[in-house]
């Protein structure tokens, strides 16, 4: 085969893993009811006037499946840290006992479950629609070389077989997460 169209090929994978890692990072922040350190991974805490990603300034755990823990490194930051969890809206109520702050998880109700299969599932159809993008722009790229119907032929289809393949990755994705959240 062509080195163009192979390269053509393999930036198209790059560009399709690109989006399935990103489909998975939107997952994690997707929660399932169950309590996990990560569902803070987008609170920023201002500190000594910078903002500084939570885990930077304290430690994160969970007690159990419905109960989170954060332990600062400095005691003065617990309102700081309180503020930052209250500022990403993430539906938490933060509780200070003056030492660390503990954040219970409510348990999901139902409809609550359907609303984030919903999202989970809106996620799923960007991610299509971006390999898809990603098919388009390879076919675009492949026509402007100056090579044999034959290669061009067989370039497409091999490009049609990765995109195949992204978009059941993608829909396996969402069925285990569909899965993680419905279950109670």
């Amino acid at each position: 085969m062509n080195e163009e169209v192979q390269f053509i090929i393999d930036s198209t994978k790059e560009q399709m893993n690109t989006a399935i890692h990103h489909l998975e990072t939107e997952f994690v922040n997707i929660r399932a009811g169950k309590a996990t350190p990560s569902m803070l991974s987008s609170v920023k805490v201002e500190y000594y006037g910078a903002l500084t990603p939570l885990s930077q300034v304290a430690n994160v755990n969970t007690i159990d499946a419905h109960t989170i823990t954060v332990q600062p490194w400095e005691k003065q930051l617990i309102p700081e840290i309180e503020k930052g969890i209250l500022n990403a809206n993430l539906g938490f109520n933060p509780m200070n006992n003056g030492e660390s702050i503990i954040i219970n998880v409510p348990i999901l109700t139902e409809e609550r479950r359907r609303e984030l299969a919903k999202h989970a599932k809106s996620e799923g159809e960007k991610a299509k629609v971006s390999i898809r993008n990603d098919r388009k722009e390879a076919n675009h790229e492949l026509k402007k070389l100056d090579i044999s119907e034959d290669l061009l032929a067989n370039g497409e289809a091999d490009i049609q077989d990765l995109t195949d393949k992204y978009i059941l990755k993608v829909d396996a994705l969402y069925v285990i997460k569909e899965k993680e959240i419905m279950t109670i």
